[in-house]
């Protein structure tokens, strides 16, 4: 067990049989009530982003994950297969799972996937990937007075806003947390 002392960010645990990672946490003193911890938390099962507060001094059941080093392989179906690049074991994930990451998945994409007791929980992006534009309206030169940007769609089905300047066939970076375009390859 752990106090609210103890917590900092990357540190997974349990909350009411869910397992949580540590986003962003915040200590806050108020005049005269007691000292509070607002915690900014993923859901490792569902991917969803909840914030929670508890008094200081509360105590959480510290979980343990591994990380497993694996390479992106192939989807079947709703099925992604990845492989352990030690054991060179086949790991499998259903879409549920990967949730919006598998629209940032590309062939012999190198990344980590968390385990608890034996079992996958989610996967660990890297912060950018490259993806390559599959179709994008064309961009006209004077269509806005400053920079505009238009949609683009990615190779993996993820739909970007990109400036006007992106064609199809481009490879661009994207941000995985954030979903946004960075610059182009």
């Amino acid at each position: 067990m752990i106090s609210t002392g103890d917590l900092k960010k990357g540190l997974s645990l349990e909350l009411d049989g869910q397992l949580y990672t540590i986003l962003d946490w915040q200590h806050i003193k108020l005049g005269r009530g007691g000292a509070t911890v607002r915690l900014k938390l993923r859901n490792l099962r569902t991917g969803a982003i909840v914030e929670r507060t508890f008094d200081a001094g509360e105590k959480f059941k510290r979980v343990f994950l591994d990380r497993v080093h694996v390479m992106y392989q192939y989807q079947d179906g709703d099925q992604y297969h990845f492989m352990d690049t030690t054991t060179y074991e086949d790991i499998v994930l259903t879409e549920d799972q990967l949730g919006e990451a598998r629209l940032y998945l590309t062939d012999n994409m190198e990344l980590d996937i968390m385990m608890h007791e034996g079992r996958p929980i989610s996967v660990e992006l890297p912060e950018k990937v490259v993806l390559r534009v599959t179709y994008t309206e064309p961009g006209v030169k004077g269509d806005t007075a400053t920079g505009g940007s238009k949609p683009a769609t990615t190779e993996t089905g993820l739909v970007v806003q990109v400036p006007l300047f992106v064609n199809i066939g481009d490879l661009i970076r994207v941000n995985t947390t954030t979903g946004e375009y960075v610059e182009r390859a």
